[in-house]
């Protein structure tokens, strides 16, 4: 079970319905057949977002309320062909292991309630997946990097405390290092950014805020200013944007409002207005949805903008957790630590 993770088709410049709605069949079927286009180039050209393709399938078509959508063991099966002899996961099959589709395999195992099938022989158990994660943290700083080769960067933070929560597995880190990583990246205007004296960036402030709510450390947010720097991402369309003076796009109908509910402040957009713009983006024949409205749909704008959509409350959703950005049920089913 693999999923094409590329661009899709265009939607063209026909008419919006007179009556925004959410196509749940056609996103649902979107999905589903993005595992039969294997012979198209796109495909092959996107197997290095295999993993995380799957991942986004996955989680939204439980938020679209369709969990068995995807066969279970077939998804199962597809994962643990990604590991790596060093227990990592890499993004498709022969690929090397990195952070960021450890931590796709084990939300995807999560999800499905597989995580017990990291406990087998071939696996070697989830504290050696726990064990790959902690050895790229830098013990003087803090810092994870995504694999062997150094490179640092706040979402491998994130990940790492995301997927070694999921785990129960916490205590292989220095979280209390990490935290103070977390803390050297925020900036002046309350943002954060990659890395200390980094520029502040919608979707880094998500990994950085995720962290630290996984922490228990959200006391070290200033949630007004962070707050009022992430309600200034909303733009006349009602979409976000990641940076000032950047375009709008969808997938900060994710990064924005997920940190903006993570320290109260959700409030402080207009959620109808954004809502609205998410919805402008489906297409509402083929399924799926882009990063504005006209453009091509593709498997990441539509999982963040059907998550967007849960955390507005929008009716007929599942509740998404927005520090995980998985099923909240799910998560509250496993010893989260």
């Amino acid at each position: 079970m693999s999923l094409v993770s590329g661009p899709g088709w265009g939607r063209g410049g026909g008419q919006l319905p007179e009556e925004l709605k959410l196509h749940v069949d056609q996103h649902v079927k979107y999905i589903q057949g993005l595992d039969t286009r294997k012979g198209e180039l796109e495909y092959w050209y996107t197997e290095h977002l295999r993993l995380n393709g799957l991942y986004w399938g996955l989680t939204a078509l439980h938020l679209l309320g369709h969990p068995d959508a995807l066969p279970r063991q077939e998804t199962i099966r597809f994962v643990l062909s990604c590991q790596h002899d060093n227990a990592g996961f890499g993004a498709a099959p022969g690929h090397d292991a990195h952070m960021l589709y450890t931590v796709s395999a084990v939300q995807i195992l999560a999800t499905v309630n597989a995580l017990q099938e990291l406990d087998n022989e071939k696996s070697g158990g989830r504290e050696r997946v726990g064990r790959y994660i902690a050895n790229l943290q830098d013990p003087h700083t803090g810092s994870f990097t995504g694999d062997e080769w150094g490179e640092a960067d706040t979402r491998f933070l994130y990940g790492a405390l995301n997927a070694l929560s999921l785990l129960g597995l916490l205590s292989l880190v220095n979280v209390d290092a990490a935290v103070s990583h977390v803390q050297a990246c925020e900036n002046f205007d309350g943002g954060y950014g990659v890395g200390p004296g980094a520029e502040s960036h919608a979707g880094q402030v998500f990994t950085c805020v995720g962290a630290l709510a996984i922490a228990k450390r959200l006391d070290l947010v200033d949630p007004d200013k962070l707050g009022g720097w992430l309600s200034e991402r909303q733009v006349l369309s009602g979409g976000l944007n990641g940076r000032p003076e950047k375009k709008e796009d969808v997938c900060y109908s994710w990064w924005v409002a997920s940190s903006l509910a993570m320290i109260g402040r959700l409030h402080w957009i207009d959620q109808e207005k954004l809502a609205v713009f998410i919805l402008k983006c489906q297409d509402p024949v083929r399924g799926g949805i882009a990063d504005r409205p006209g453009d091509m749909v593709d498997v990441f704008h539509t999982v963040f903008g059907v998550a967007g959509l849960s955390l507005l409350k929008y009716q007929g959703l599942m509740e998404v957790d927005p520090i995980y950005c998985m099923p909240i049920k799910n998560v509250q089913n496993l010893s989260v630590e």
